[in-house]
């Protein structure tokens, strides 16, 4: 049946009808709620932050960091943080930004809860500690965590020497999981040997307690094996973008060693890595005695595990974001903790408080002890063994 024109004009206007109140009921916003709109008022970062840069111990009690070490982060990160003025809205300061961010990383609370104390959106918290976590990790990084250089291995090693006792050694290796909620539609992928959902986090560190290479992202159910070697740090060795210094002779002695890095018996032994000898070889009184000059020494990256967990509560919960998200807090982590110690240039006393020395203390390898890719060679085997013959004729 065909419409007249009228009919059409009339079935015309009301299909325009609908789709206007469609569009005008999708645009309809909820009223911003009383509580936000006291932010200026009642607000935690307007009513506190003032009183809390008045004292040194509270400021630093509540962001984990000294009132200098805040001001130059947030200078640093101003440019890349910044957001325009407009005729619409004020834009939330970069200093109140990364006062909310660091309550996150500190307490590890929800982003509701933080979005009620600081009277924003929850919205508006989450999308803030992403921002900020990417601008500390973007701007630090080549000032705070820089690709070492073969210099840089060598002060290291010699820092190593001085401070444990450990000759040639260019880094301790460890990986720890962080805990994650579980991704969607991931099934096992995250799950680990703890029975719990996990990121690992791939770090070495240096005779101080600072991270000088990390990876982040590795899943949870990987072994120690896998995670290594599909990780950055072992790729960057093998093409040559990070190179070692030449070997030299161990001080007081005439055997020539490689530099390496040490790690726990998860995993494998390499003529760039050392671990300890297995337990059924303990019944030599050398070997035994490697196994804790080795371990006395890879305790620097146990420390610094604990250290940033201690002060960054977020690592010690689950983080309830996406995982891209997730590898961005802990990088942001790592790259914080490197800052503090530059900054402050605080040795591991300085951050001993009851609950950070109770987790080092207890501190165990949070990677599973694996057999799988550990096959050694013979050249590997000799440099352990040379290792051993020094340590057994330079007793502590």
């Amino acid at each position: 049946m065909s419409l007249t024109t009228e009919q059409r004009k009339i079935v015309l206007s009301e299909s325009l009808a609908v789709k206007l109140f469609i569009l005008k009921k999708k645009r309809k916003r909820n009223p911003l709620h009383q509580i936000y709109k006291d932010r200026f008022d009642f607000g935690e970062f307007h009513h506190l932050y003032s009183e809390l840069r008045a004292d040194d111990n509270l400021f630093c009690s509540y962001t984990r960091m000294s009132r200098s070490t805040f001001d130059y982060i947030k200078e640093e990160i101003e440019n890349e943080c910044y957001h325009k003025t407009t005729n619409f809205k004020i834009p939330i300061s970069v200093e109140e930004r990364l006062i909310i961010t660091l309550r996150y990383l500190a307490t590890g609370l929800a982003f509701r809860q933080i979005a009620l104390t600081f009277r924003i959106s929850k919205t508006a918290v989450s999308s803030i500690v992403i921002e900020i976590c990417k601008a500390i990790w973007k701007i630090l990084k080549e000032k705070h965590m820089p690709t070492p250089t073969i210099a840089d291995f060598e002060k290291i090693a010699q820092e190593f020497y001085e401070n444990w006792n450990f000759p040639n050694c260019v880094g301790s290796i460890d990986g720890k999981h962080i805990r994650i909620k579980c991704p969607k539609k991931s099934g096992s992928m995250f799950f680990n040997y703890k029975q719990f959902f996990s990121i690992v986090l791939m770090a070495v560190a240096d005779a101080n307690y600072k991270f000088i290479m990390i990876d982040v992202g590795s899943y949870g159910k990987d072994s120690d094996g896998g995670i290594l070697s599909n990780s950055n740090i072992l790729k960057r060795l093998e093409n040559k973008t990070l190179k070692l210094p030449y070997p030299k002779k161990l001080p007081n002695s005439n055997l020539i060693g490689p530099y390496t890095f040490i790690a726990d018996e998860a995993f494998p032994l390499r003529t760039y890595m050392m671990r300890p000898y297995p337990r059924r070889l303990l019944n030599d009184e050398n070997k035994s005695y490697f196994n804790y000059r080795l371990s006395r020494a890879r305790m620097t990256i146990e420390c610094a595990f604990g250290i940033a967990a201690a002060k960054f509560r977020i690592l010690q919960k689950s983080i309830e974001t996406k995982v891209d998200n997730a590898d961005h807090i802990v990088k942001a982590i790592c790259m914080l903790h490197n800052v503090i110690i530059d900054l402050e240039k605080k040795g591991v006393a300085n951050y001993m408080d009851s609950d950070i020395s109770n987790q080092i203390n207890n501190l165990s390898s949070d990677l599973a002890v694996s057999v799988r890719n550990n096959k050694t060679s013979r050249a590997a085997e000799n440099i352990r063994s040379n290792l051993s013959i020094f340590f057994s004729n330079n007793k502590l």
